[in-house]
């Protein structure tokens, strides 16, 4: 592979392919205390989570394999009926309909969930909540205006 076979990408490419989800994705709220970027592409949802300090995610199932990757924090994530201490680094694999929730301590949890298929109920709450703003990589190749 050589470098010179390619051509840069310009400020237009960059937006079918590229999003700052911090920048450039509102928040909505998953539930009391867990408030979350959406991103989804028609296989699955991408969720960049803070979980605020002394908030509790009820127990819940879903039928969505999910992949947890914790970036800052730490919470008790209770999964199956066992807790387990989850910490940045970590990264929990839920298989779907498996029941889990967490308990969030002193500090703030964030974590990026990654869920397939897509969660539409999320991305329902997005719209709801954010009714002028962009669900990025919708369609696979360009960002949708709801």
């Amino acid at each position: 592979m050589n470098e010179s076979n390619f051509k840069k990408a310009t400020p237009e490419d960059r937006k079918a392919h590229v999003v700052r989800p911090f920048e450039q994705v509102p928040l909505t709220t998953l539930v009391d205390g867990s408030l979350s970027h959406l991103i989804a592409t028609g296989n699955l949802t991408a969720s960049f989570l803070t979980m605020e300090a002394g908030s509790i995610f009820e127990v819940h199932t879903h039928s969505h394999a999910q992949l947890m990757i914790v970036v800052d924090g730490y919470c008790d994530e209770i999964i199956d009926g066992k807790i387990y201490r989850v910490e940045k680094g970590d990264v929990i694999y839920l298989p779907e309909n498996i029941p889990h929730g967490a308990f969030i301590r002193e500090v703030d949890c964030h974590a990026i969930d990654i869920f397939v298929p897509r969660r539409e109920d999320y991305l329902e709450k997005y719209r709801q909540q954010n009714p002028q703003s962009k669900l990025f990589f919708d369609d696979n190749s360009k960002p949708q205006t709801f």
